[in-house]
């Protein structure tokens, strides 16, 4: 079975395992790790990493991925500060 945009659900229940998961292209699980290193605190983008992700992406890119992932980190941020409950987008359908 697949979400509404067509990812499988063993796509989606692998996302733990990004690093390892066969379901992964190398370029999705360098976007990931990108993800993670922005997210986590104490964790910090290395340079290895940055030169990882230019293997795959344009500047370009790099920018509107980088964008993404900080605003996603910051709408989180804020509505949990706020107590803004969740809309149950991620559940399936």
């Amino acid at each position: 079975m697949s979400s509404t945009l067509g990812v499988s659900d063993e796509k989606i229940e692998a996302l733990s395992d990004y690093a390892s998961s066969d379901f992964y292209t190398d370029s999705q699980r360098v976007a990931l790790e990108f993800a993670d290193s922005m997210t986590i605190t104490g964790r910090d983008v290395s340079d290895e990493l940055f030169g990882k992700l230019r293997e795959f992406y344009s500047d370009d890119a790099l920018v509107e991925l980088t964008a993404t992932i900080a605003w996603e980190n910051a709408s989180s941020k804020f509505n949990r500060a706020l107590r803004v409950p969740s809309q149950q987008l991620w559940r399936r359908r």
